[in-house]
């Protein structure tokens, strides 16, 4: 059944879809003399999303916070690498489906996490600019400086004021951070780089349809991210719903409007597809359903990790939250038990370890739930700061984000701030 070029050894294949921290913390732990392990995904590098609203804002460059798959696992044993989407899953068969061939399997681990939610808004869907990639982040980046361009001889007021306009819609921690990343901009950068543009001209909105931001956290943490993003002159807008964006503005719940150019979409996520799953397999939002072990439904080789499974317990009924440490922790538990199945032990049931939450908008303003410990202010800036850095792979890209990081705080700024726009063939 094998068509993608593969030798098959004595040794049993486990196929991982999506190389998102889930998918990266199994292949690390499994590979060695035990597996083959071959993991498929869309693109030939890893990519830390905590950080893409850095590179959105100008902040970072894309490559420190990318790593590629082959260097990270060039001297692991029996590990190879696919660049491929994966289109179908033939589970009676034990085999998948992707653009460059089909490939067998003996397990298969779903890893491939979630992609934007438009909720079925069409006309959202064309417009808005998500941010869930480093090709996503760098075309916000590009757009954010086009419009500050284009601003500067606009001669129509309205037009220049919905280049100007710049509407975040989704409260949750990119929401903030890109918020309070834009905001840093307006203060620092617009005014030094655009002169002859007034920065009390560029609007910053954050439109969040419940109650508060933040959901996931405490409701101290809440409340100290509304304190900072009102004082860094952030339009914060709460329990109204974005309905539609129609010639050019963003409507509201509540008929309200607002021009814009500029519509960040950070509102939702669902789960990424693929053919052959059975209905009954698939929760809200497109989420795989598992059990304790991490197994789909009637499947004793199919596994799910990361964003894309849902697995409940009575202390999350709704499923575990769609964070790094959940997927690292479940790839990390799963290695152990394939390990352990082929040594004929018994597998461990999942439970999830929570360490605590963490979320910055700005230098020296962020805010961490670490168990019944609520931090605000630059200590949990400070926390934010070491976890993530610990989190980045490779020594380079962890030297050069600390160097930036190091910059941007003693000088205010980053000469980073490049408009790429391809060249259609031809031209």
């Amino acid at each position: 059944m094998d068509t993608i070029k593969i030798p098959r050894t004595s040794q049993k294949r486990v196929v991982i879809i999506g190389g998102g921290f889930a998918g990266l913390a199994l292949a690390d732990k499994l590979c060695g003399d035990h597996f083959q392990v071959v993991l498929v995904d869309r693109h030939n590098y890893h990519q830390f999303q905590p950080l893409l609203y850095q590179v959105a804002s100008a902040g970072l460059e894309p490559s420190s916070i990318s790593f590629p798959f082959r260097k990270n696992f060039s001297k692991k044993r029996n590990f190879y690498f696919r660049m491929a989407a994966v289109t179908r899953i033939v589970s009676d068969q034990n085999y998948i489906e992707t653009p460059i061939g089909t490939l067998s399997y003996d397990y298969l681990v779903i890893a491939a996490g979630t992609t934007t939610n438009f909720f079925g808004n069409e006309n959202i869907r064309k417009a808005a600019l998500p941010m869930k990639s480093v090709e996503e982040a760098l075309t916000l980046r590009n757009t954010l400086l086009y419009n500050l361009e284009r601003a500067l001889d606009c001669t129509d007021a309205d037009q220049k004021q919905a280049l100007l306009n710049i509407v975040i819609v989704g409260g949750g921690a990119t929401g903030v951070e890109i918020a309070g990343a834009l905001s840093e901009m307006k203060r620092y950068i617009i005014p030094k780089d655009y002169p002859d543009l007034a920065d009390h001209e560029v609007n910053i909105y954050l439109i969040e349809g419940s109650s508060r931001l933040l959901n996931v956290m405490s409701e101290e943490a809440s409340a100290h991210v509304y304190k900072f993003l009102t004082e860094m002159e952030v339009n914060i807008i709460t329990e109204i719903h974005v309905t539609d964006y129609v010639d050019g503005k963003v409507i509201m719940s509540d008929g309200q409007t607002i021009a814009t150019n500029t519509l960040i979409w950070v509102s939702g996520v669902t789960a990424e597809r693929f053919g052959g799953i059975a209905d009954d397999c698939l929760a809200r939002a497109g989420r795989l359903v598992v059990n304790e072990f991490n197994q789909l439904k009637g499947h004793s080789n199919l596994f799910a990790i990361g964003d894309i499974c849902m697995q409940t317990e009575p202390d999350f009924p709704n499923g575990y939250p769609q964070v790094a440490p959940v997927a690292i922790q479940q790839g990390e538990l799963l290695a152990k038990n394939l390990m352990q199945v082929e040594k004929g032990g018994a597998l461990t049931p999942f439970k999830y370890k929570d360490k605590g939450s963490l979320a910055t908008v700005g230098r020296n303003k962020a805010v961490a739930d670490i168990k019944k410990i609520k931090l605000q202010g630059f200590v949990a800036w400070a926390v934010w700061l070491l976890v993530h850095l610990r989190s980045i792979l490779g020594v380079k890209n962890k030297l050069m984000v600390l160097i930036n990081w190091i910059w941007n705080y003693v000088m205010y700024d980053q000469s980073l701030r490049f408009i790429f726009r391809s060249r259609p063939k031809g031209d």
